[in-house]
């Protein structure tokens, strides 16, 4: 008989939030149809059970209604706070129900993109100088000594690309407070100011858990012209294809930030499958910028199925890879004939 497992299948559809009158930037972390039409291809070519949930609103009438699943596959991304990604995890957690990805206290941790820095900062990883401003009169006693300028801003907890724009590299005392001021109206959230990376961006994509956790691939963004300045905008996340050249490295710079991923990943505790993104100083040597254990996973415009393609690892293989790992952690069998995980690349 055949080991069938249910997949509850929660996540973040853009056109459920449509009528709350947001932004597309506001709404650039949630998935299209076409990406959850994949997934759901994806875990079923895998040979699991799939049923839809959706999201978060979704789930809680599900299991007030006595619903259940073998395990979840989640990728919602919250609506508000920063707790906004532990929210579906710690849900199932609450009714024991296993879950792929990261647990909610990692969430949260890897959100709040300071306190992030600051645990890899414990653990000797290499991450340049930052400040949190929370509101404008935190701009008062800021110590322009203590940080090599350009400085970079960003919102503290955002992904996509969001609130990232060309006037992000910070070059004056006056351009730092318009930026910062903008930020926390805008996003209703502390601003992060940085030292500015001047040299390669980097993504590395990890498959696994502790010590069996192994990069997948090295991801390089070379901005294209016709890009706006400032790196990983917005803009240029959602245009990618016109203005970003992907390509897969495998350098002594690589090599140093694929470590550097690794005991990333390792010393905030993430789970399953995800994203560490590096940008080298002007030395050449890759710092830890922020972790992203809810990667985005569009067969063919978000970064780690991109990484995972031009290294050999198709759609289907990466989310049957990334469900062994969570099933390995559950002491869960997968289903017969499913065994992908042991052949993971790594560097």
């Amino acid at each position: 008989m055949k080991n069938l497992i249910t997949v509850g299948f929660t996540y973040d559809l853009r056109d459920d939030y449509v009528g709350l009158g947001l932004s597309e930037e506001e709404l650039g972390e949630f998935d299209r149809l076409d990406t959850i039409i994949a997934l759901e291809e994806a875990l079923e070519k895998n040979g699991y059970v799939v049923e839809r949930i959706g999201n978060i609103k979704a789930l809680v009438k599900a299991l007030a209604s006595g619903k259940s699943w073998d395990i979840v596959f989640n990728v919602c991304e919250g609506l508000a706070g920063i707790g906004r990604e532990a929210q579906v995890p710690a849900l199932l957690e609450a009714y024991g129900i296993p879950v792929v990805f990261s647990p909610s206290e990692v969430m949260v941790v890897t959100m709040d993109k300071a306190l992030a820095k600051q645990v890899v900062r414990e653990h000797g990883i290499a991450t340049v100088p930052y400040k949190v401003i929370r509101k404008a009169s935190d701009l008062e006693s800021f110590d322009f000594e203590a940080m090599p300028w350009p400085l970079f801003a960003k919102p503290l907890a955002e992904g996509t690309g969001k609130g990232i724009h060309s006037a992000s590299v910070i070059h004056d005392k006056e351009q730092l407070e318009r930026v910062c001021i903008d930020i926390i109206e805008r996003f209703k959230q502390p601003a992060l100011v940085e030292t500015y990376l001047p040299g390669r961006e980097l993504t590395v994509g990890i498959v696994g858990n502790g010590d069996d956790a192994t990069v997948i691939g090295v991801l390089e963004a070379i901005i294209l012209d016709g890009a706006e300045a400032g790196g990983q905008s917005f803009y240029n996340k959602e245009n990618c294809e016109e203005v970003i050249e992907y390509r897969l490295v495998d350098d002594q710079v690589a090599a140093r930030a694929a470590s550097t991923a690794l005991s990333s990943w390792r010393a905030l505790g993430c789970l399953d499958a995800g994203r560490v993104d590096l940008r080298c100083d002007a030395y050449g040597e890759p710092n830890f910028l922020e972790v992203n254990p809810l990667a985005g996973l569009h067969p063919s415009h978000s970064d780690l199925p991109i990484l995972a393609a031009l290294n050999g690892i198709d759609h289907v293989s990466l989310i049957g890879k990334i469900m062994e790992a969570a099933l390995l952690r559950y002491d869960m069998k997968a289903p017969e004939g499913v065994s992908v995980y042991a052949d993971s690349c790594s560097l």
